[in-house]
């Protein structure tokens, strides 16, 4: 079976790509990944706060004794103050040689001029792509959600003057109207989206009565908001399609083709099963496609897009109301009694 597949204008053996995680930070963990089967690999985000921390811990940590006597105003030369951001591209670019796979490279910053400037140097350090991850949490009762939508579509426009690579955007559905502002990105030219972030909540520990952040990894069920959207969006915008979260098997992984997927992304499958994971799907779809007779991936993608189908409601308001309508059914296979 031929599954090539194309993301982002990227060639791709397969559409199964691994999404950004501490995973991939590690050089033989990168080729365990392209040797099970791994078509792409996303580079771990570089967050702009952890930049400003690391840079932040380290002045602190070299200005500690400056002025202590008249003869010394610093023990430590002044070009270790840029280590932090440093580091991280020089970890990249040792991960852009250990494989010959695509190597994208994911962004979240604060301000404009981190957006550019960072997107220039991952492109320079050999990145494939951007994935420009918008994580924005709302925090501030004064900010009206059009100003968040209009600063992002500035990044994009930003971005992708800044680098002559393809640019993606990987952000939430907490949205008023995901698919406007979707349609806005669009029309800035964004090369893919990436649907949807993962967004780590806080939690509260009742016996130590503190605040704590644990690692929620996804399941199969965290999927169908992409299978919605990825519906909706195939043949309606021109930027590739790339579904993320609760992806853990070949089924899903075709799920999101028939929906209208060009690739997906899995983080959680691996960390659960390991890098094996990648091979069995694909062995999965592989059998899936010989059985429904399919010689490539574009011979179903799409099939159950919102364009494709004959019922007219899948994607809309009245399957809920159809589902509510038929609630008695639940008790048929979980009874109370």
């Amino acid at each position: 079976m031929d599954m090539k597949t194309k993301y982002l204008g990227l060639e791709l053996k397969n559409p199964i790509i691994v999404g950004a995680s501490n995973l991939v930070t590690d050089v033989k963990m990168l080729k365990k990944l392209e040797e099970a089967g791994a078509s792409a690999i996303v580079y771990k985000s570089l967050f702009e706060e952890q930049v400003n921390l690391e840079n932040l811990s380290l002045s602190e940590g070299l200005t500690e004794y400056d002025e202590r006597n008249a003869e010394m105003t610093s023990i430590f030369p002044h070009d270790m103050y840029e280590a932090g951001p440093e580091e991280f591209l020089m970890h990249f670019k040792e991960a852009r040689k250990a494989v010959s796979i695509p190597l994208i490279a994911s962004l979240n910053a604060v301000y404009d001029d981190t957006w550019y400037l960072w997107a220039k140097k991952l492109e320079e350090a050999g990145a494939d792509a951007l994935e420009l991850n918008f994580y924005n949490t709302a925090n501030e009762f004064d900010l009206e959600g059009k100003a968040i939508v209009s600063e992002e579509l500035d990044i994009i426009e930003g971005v992708k003057k800044a680098v002559k690579i393809p640019v993606s955007v990987k952000l939430s559905y907490f949205y008023t109207n995901p698919l406007y502002v979707l349609s806005e990105m669009d029309k800035k030219n964004v090369d893919g989206f990436v649907m949807f972030n993962r967004l780590f909540q806080p939690d509260i520990n009742i016996d130590t009565q503190k605040m704590q952040f644990p690692y929620n990894l996804s399941t199969p069920q965290d999927n169908r908001v992409a299978i919605r959207y990825v519906g909706m969006l195939y043949n309606n915008v021109k930027a590739s399609l790339c579904a993320n979260t609760g992806i853990f098997s070949g089924e899903d992984v075709i799920k999101m083709v028939l929906a209208g997927a060009d690739a997906v992304q899995v983080v959680s499958a691996i960390y659960k099963n390991g890098p094996q994971q990648i091979t069995q799907m694909l062995e999965d779809i592989e059998i899936w496609m010989a059985n429904n007779q399919y010689k490539n991936i574009n011979d179903f993608k799409g099939l159950l897009s919102m364009k494709n189908i004959n019922d007219p409601f899948a994607y809309k308001r009245a399957q809920y109301v159809d589902i509510l309508m038929k609630s008695g059914e639940i008790f048929k296979q979980y009874p109370v009694i």
